[in-house]
């Protein structure tokens, strides 16, 4: 913008600058400190808590907690937008209030379906 200078950019390049700097010495310093060792086949093993694996990789995970899970992200959201609506309740016109009911009805049909699905046995 016309009449700004450099000096009010001042901070934020000092912040730069010492971040990059910052950072470059850490990089030097850990490239000069590391020990440079030649690495054995037994390094590249793939270990599991420090004994090698036995049997497939992959199994079947249970989806126990799938819907409490998916309750519990809807109440996470619900929560966020309704605590800033209801901070802004008397600021804002009265036709604010029907989006705010749209967003609580499509939440509420989410945890209706988390509901159903924690009803059914074959996720348990």
């Amino acid at each position: 913008m016309p009449g700004e200078t450099v000096t009010e950019f001042a901070p934020v390049l000092y912040t730069l600058g010492f971040g990059v700097l910052a950072g470059g010495i850490s990089l030097f310093l850990s490239r000069l400190i590391s020990p440079r060792r030649r690495h054995t086949p037994m390094k590249f093993l793939p270990v599991e808590c420090g004994q090698v694996p036995l049997g497939e990789g992959r199994s079947h995970f249970m989806m126990q907690y799938y819907a409490y899970i998916l309750m519990f992200v809807v109440f996470d959201v619900m929560a966020i937008f309704l605590y800033l609506w209801g901070v802004s309740l008397f600021s804002v016109p009265r036709a604010a209030t029907l989006p705010i009911m749209a967003f609580l009805g499509v939440m509420f049909s989410a945890m209706g379906y988390a509901l159903y699905l924690s009803g059914k046995k074959g996720i348990w």
